[in-house]
């Protein structure tokens, strides 16, 4: 491995197995970075100076827990490429852990800008904005449309008793990280079991559908969805309750937790609420909870990465004020479910 070699990534390696599975895609030496932002598992571009491709390992150190998500994230952005669904075109899937020390896949690079936060969504102007934003209810339409079995992907999740599920595990998640007391988060897990809705039809779902993890081009539609670790055969308003969960205001300036709904021009919840509606042809009469199910599913992971935070066990920025947004999320969640 060459000491410019991104960590986790052998460009050697990795060169000699495209040039066997596909002779003469790569056309000259290959370099690579790693694209910051991920959360979870490491993304790469690479480049042979012409073209560009991506390439999505897990974590280093942490190879047993997640690398089935390779495997997953590959076989879904596979089946949905021939659909309406915007994703990158898959190149390989390398289950052989010899070469990068853990599975991986590679697909192609797709221009676009994931837009994180209000401050970088402003630039474009109120009309751009509400058209980005709007694009992005258009594409989860177009995602909840396919037909799992059509696709391959009738095996992909387990859709009956899904709420329930979600529900139970959220909850064993935040039972793992209570070090500290926290008004109302118990109140909002036994309301939100007591109200559980009806799942429509299942469909694939995202598990993780915003603004920062699509790529918008320059005619502010969407050129591909990406990060799909997350996703399954579920309940779809569970995309849609996290969506309008990210286009509510948190009115808290420098939050380390972003949502682009300040910005001018962002459409409010309620019209992306509606144009889902009528473009699906869903019930959405249940939407708040699924909200506020977004929220409390949101606080724990932030009261996770607290929890961790404080026993020093991980870094980054803006988490010395994660735990005070804990207290935020759990309110939303409340009034959110209070008011539906």
């Amino acid at each position: 491995m060459s000491p410019d070699d991104p960590p986790g990534l052998d460009l050697d390696r990795l060169r000699a197995l495209l040039d066997r599975e596909h002779p003469g895609l790569v056309q000259g030496p290959l370099t690579g970075r790693l694209i910051e932002g991920g959360r979870s598992n490491l993304t790469y571009t690479v480049s042979d100076g012409t073209d560009r491709w991506v390439v999505r390992r897990p974590p280093l150190g942490h190879v047993l827990a997640t690398a089935h998500d390779m495997k997953r994230e590959h076989r879904v952005i596979s089946a949905l490429h021939p659909t309406d669904v915007p994703v990158p075109r898959p190149v390989l899937l390398c289950e052989d852990e010899e070469v990068l020390g853990a599975p991986f896949y590679v697909m192609e690079f797709v221009e676009g800008t994931p837009y994180r936060t209000a401050d970088q969504l402003a630039p474009l102007g109120e009309q751009r904005t509400r058209q980005a934003v709007l694009s992005l209810v258009d594409t989860l339409v177009d995602l909840h449309a396919v037909d799992p079995e059509a696709v391959g992907l009738g095996d992909f999740g387990r859709p009956e008793g899904f709420l329930d599920r979600q529900l139970r595990r959220w909850g064993k998640q935040l039972d793992a990280s209570r070090n500290r007391e926290l008004a109302g988060i118990d109140e909002l897990h036994a309301a939100l079991g007591r109200q559980l809705p009806t799942s429509p039809a299942p469909t694939v779902i995202h598990g993780d559908y915003r603004l920062d993890n699509v790529l918008i081009g320059t005619d502010d539609r969407i050129r591909a969805i990406l990060d799909w670790e997350m996703s399954t055969l579920g309940d779809p308003l569970t995309d849609l309750g996290l969506l309008v969960m990210y286009s509510m205001p948190l009115e808290m300036p420098d939050s380390p937790v972003s949502t682009t709904a300040e910005a001018p021009g962002h459409p409010d919840p309620a019209e992306l609420i509606e144009r889902y509606a009528a473009r699906s042809g869903r019930d959405v009469s249940a939407v708040s909870w699924y909200t506020a199910f977004a929220w409390f599913k949101l606080a724990v992971i932030l009261e996770g990465i607290h929890y961790r935070y404080t026993l020093g066990q991980t870094v980054g920025r803006g988490f010395d004020r994660i735990g005070d947004l804990v207290p935020v999320f759990i309110e939303h969640g409340l009034t959110t479910l209070q008011e539906g």
